[in-house]
């Protein structure tokens, strides 16, 4: 009798914020209300609500309440990529592409086509890298501030396969890991899809609470620290380079993995040095250059204490065998030319444009973000509710994602990320003004 009540409640929520009459943004009662106002006892109440929350029906936000959500925003918005309307415009990933890159592109496939190793090319690859191939990322890595050993770089299918092998080689179920509070959505994919126990770390404005880190480590066993310290995504901090020291010296304390997730540090000229380069032994420095090369183009590598790399071959022969010969040959060509310098050095000025266009279109909101990045944060009211102005966005053709794939606490902060990279700078204007007016209607009305 009891599973039969449970049930009618769950489904008479879900038909009542399905057909709008529980409108999106709605407070729900809380589960002693929820208890009191049905006759079911609280735990029944909870269970309630832990389905709606399951079907993408509600939110909970501790110390704030249970919360309707807004339907039209879809499933996994901002971790999947969804294709997007041709008359859209998204703000949701970074895909940031400058003139030309298609010309050269054309040309370097001449030159690999008329090269003598083309044959080498149809063949498997060593699931690392090839020798030759490794010493060029290796002479990149120098220019980065990571002098390192040939043996001890991995070529990847991109910086999220790096991570997976990574997570593969060095974890196992129940494993935990600590994050910042607000993190990289591709690497809570890869934890929910191993089991990890994610431990979010409290946010300040330059880097993770080490105070709060240190308190984990001396009361859990951390196994991991998965950690941004260069153009945090998505709040765009550059950890000080003391406290790159300070979390070295957490790290050797207590043990943990350093996961140094570098995919955005390009944009970052005089950053402090890499975790890599303090703590080579107890790191792992994962990197690509399809942020700054190209998305298409998917080649990343991993930086490994020696120990790693025979784990870490053998995670990349059981996924993909090899990165293809094709897409390597044209990367490491570029990296010897100069190519990639050049498009870095383009992107960054790109980039530092786009953020300032932001900044001079959305004047007085509390925007959170790095001079040089592709990505702004923009926190909004308490009272706000961002998945309501996300899915007003839509109904504008713009594609915006909210603060939840970021989240890992129990919190989910009401806030949107702008991804500024992925559309034409006239476009990016006007699609700003939109998206300030929007917010001021919405959130400050």
């Amino acid at each position: 009798m009891a599973a039969s009540r449970y049930k009618k409640l769950v489904d008479a929520f879900a038909r009542d914020i399905r057909t709008g009459r529980l409108a999106a943004g709605v407070r729900l009662p809380t589960h002693r209300g929820l208890a009191a106002r049905e006759g079911i006892a609280v735990v029944t109440a909870t269970r309630v609500y832990a389905e709606l929350e399951a079907m993408g029906l509600v939110s909970r936000e501790q110390g704030r309440g249970t919360f309707v959500r807004d339907i039209a925003v879809p499933a996994g918005h901002g971790i999947d990529q969804q294709v997007v309307a041709t008359d859209a415009v998204d703000l949701n990933f970074n895909y940031p592409s400058l003139p030309g890159q298609a010309d050269l592109l054309r040309q370097t496939l001449r030159e690999v086509a008329t090269s003598g190793d083309l044959d080498s090319l149809l063949r498997y690859q060593p699931h690392r890298g090839r020798p030759q191939d490794r010493a060029s990322i290796a002479r990149y890595l120098r220019r980065r501030g990571i002098t390192t050993d040939v043996d001890r770089i991995l070529i990847t299918n991109g910086a999220q396969q790096g991570l997976a092998i990574t997570v593969m080689a060095a974890l196992k179920v129940g494993d935990v890991v600590a994050v910042d509070a607000l993190t990289y959505p591709g690497f809570k994919v890869l934890a929910h899809t191993f089991h990890l126990d994610l431990e979010p770390i409290p946010v300040t404005a330059d880097g993770p609470n080490l105070d709060a880190l240190e308190k984990l480590c001396a009361t859990r066993p951390v196994r991991a620290i998965y950690t941004m310290p260069t153009l945090h995504n998505p709040l765009g901090w550059v950890m000080p380079a003391p406290d790159r020291t300070r979390l070295v010296e957490i790290a050797r304390q207590y043990g943990p993995l350093l996961i140094e997730d570098a995919s955005y540090a390009y944009l970052v000229e005089d950053s402090p040095p890499p975790l890599a380069a303090i703590a080579p032994d107890i790191t792992v420095h994962i990197s690509g250059l399809s942020k700054s090369v190209a998305t298409g183009l998917r080649v990343g590598f991993v930086v490994a204490p020696p120990s790693a790399v025979p784990s870490l071959e053998r995670a990349i022969r059981a996924t993909t065998w090899n990165t293809p010969a094709l897409t390597t040959a044209i990367v490491c060509r570029w990296l010897e030319d100069g190519t990639v310098d050049h498009l870095e050095a383009l992107k960054r000025d790109d980039a530092r444009t786009r953020q300032a266009l932001a900044g001079q279109e959305l004047a007085g909101l509390p925007l959170i973000s790095h001079p040089s990045s592709y990505f702004t944060w923009l926190p909004l009211p308490d009272d706000a509710r961002a998945d309501r102005l996300t899915a007003t966005l839509a109904r504008q053709h713009i594609s915006v994602s909210t603060a939840e794939p970021f989240t890992t606490s129990m919190h989910t902060p009401q806030a949107i990320r702008l991804a500024l990279g992925s559309t034409d700078l006239d476009s990016l204007r006007s699609t700003l003004r939109t998206v300030r007016r929007v917010v001021v209607e919405d959130a400050y009305a």
